[in-house]
């Protein structure tokens, strides 16, 4: 198959997707993180093979965008190099897992993302192609509000379980048996016909009505929920947001200097280990209140095939004058690649022009469609119903 003629699922390095502006291949860092050396060759990469742009996503990896059909294999070959390629499409699809950007040297959680790994490359599970683990086992869970399916978490006294998402409690597990309770819940999963009928995602098969055997149920109450993360400094190193989710490569390039790693996280913002100084370059977010952290938008128009309008501009616009406790969401088309859930307010791209939903999602009913962007800008009540 060309590689130009894959799409309908989430991108991969070995199976990418085309959009707009080429093609999009996504990188998954092995255990969500980023050695200084991979940091470098990435951006060389991105700047050689793509068009210079790298999204950061809400499943904590990174897109090289722009790719042309010559330069796939090039980049291919490059990210075997740096050690950030699967042997193979179907266990690249399989390694989903989002990992605690907040881990101790010593802790379990690098061990565990290695185990999980490792189990899911050696696995035949077919799994959906959103279906996703979470290793999230620190004193709180700050993974809580992000997707996935079965959960590796802590109870309140700081030992491991395992919980299918959708069920409140888990079942407490040694270390040694946490991978392999996980593989058994995706096992069930799959035999008890959580990846038919349209569903594919664990919450909603336990939704359902699909009950957990008694082997894989459990009696235990997860660790509390931390509150959301913001850019600044932590004691693991530095936290900056993306601004949009998008960076020039040679921002990324910036983050290689002094050796420092990156640890990935699924809020669009990036960890930078051990540093003490807030980076800075052009589209980072430094500030823990910056409005623009909370507005989500996707890729839109030119690069995306399937937008109908240029979404980033329009969110950069709307950022500074949208309400404090407002989320806004911009879409540029119905398919909400970029959030899936609701928002204060979502802005849908049509060919007619944007419709907007309060308090929804792109599922939901506007309450106005059709409305000019250059309109919403110098009127921005039009967001919360001042007409």
């Amino acid at each position: 198959m060309s590689a130009a003629t894959v799409k309908g699922w989430c991108p991969g390095a070995l199976r990418p997707m085309l959009s707009g502006d080429g093609l999009v291949v996504r990188v998954r860092p092995f255990g969500g993180r980023l050695e200084a050396l991979q940091i470098t060759g990435l951006a060389e990469l991105a700047g050689q093979h793509g068009n210079g742009l790298i999204d950061v996503t809400s499943r904590a990896n990174l897109q090289i965008r722009g790719v042309s059909e010559e330069g796939h294999r090039p980049l291919i070959d490059g990210l075997a190099r740096l050690a950030l390629l699967d042997p193979d499409p179907a266990t690249e699809a399989r390694r989903n897992i989002l990992v605690t950007p907040f881990w101790r040297t010593g802790d379990a959680t690098q061990s565990l993302a290695a185990e999980l790994e490792e189990a899911l490359e050696e696995s035949s599970l077919a799994l959906p192609t959103k279906f996703g683990f979470a290793i999230d086992d620190g004193t709180s869970r700050v993974l809580a509000g992000n997707s996935a399916d079965i959960r590796i978490e802590r109870d309140r006294t700081g030992h491991l379980l395992v919980r299918a998402d959708g069920a409140k409690l888990g079942r407490s597990v040694a270390h040694g048996e946490a991978v392999s309770t996980a593989l058994a819940l995706a096992s069930w999963f799959l035999d008890s016909g959580g990846a038919t009928g349209g569903r594919g995602r664990m919450a909603a098969h336990i939704a359902s009505g699909a009950a957990l055997p008694q082997s894989l149920r459990g009696e235990t109450e997860p660790a509390p929920v931390m509150a959301a993360s913001r850019p600044g400094h932590y004691p693991q190193g530095a936290m900056v947001g993306v601004a949009f989710g998008q960076m020039l490569h040679t921002t990324l390039q910036q983050f290689a200097g002094c050796g420092h790693a990156l640890r990935m996280t699924p809020w669009r913002m990036v960890l930078s280990e051990g540093k003490r100084e807030m980076p800075s370059a052009p589209g980072l977010i430094t500030e823990p209140f910056d409005p623009a952290l909370r507005v989500i938008a996707c890729s839109g128009a030119p690069r995306c095939r399937e937008a109908h309008a240029d979404t980033r501009a329009l969110a950069a616009a709307l950022a500074p004058r949208i309400g404090v406790d407002t989320w806004l969401h911009v879409s540029g088309c119905g398919k909400g690649c970029a959030h899936s859930g609701t928002a204060a307010v979502t802005l849908v791209a049509t060919r007619a022009g944007f419709d907007l939903v309060r308090d929804g999602s792109i599922r939901d009913e506007p309450a106005l469609r059709g409305l000019n962007g250059a309109d919403i800008v110098s009127d921005p009540s039009i967001l919360v119903g001042g007409h």
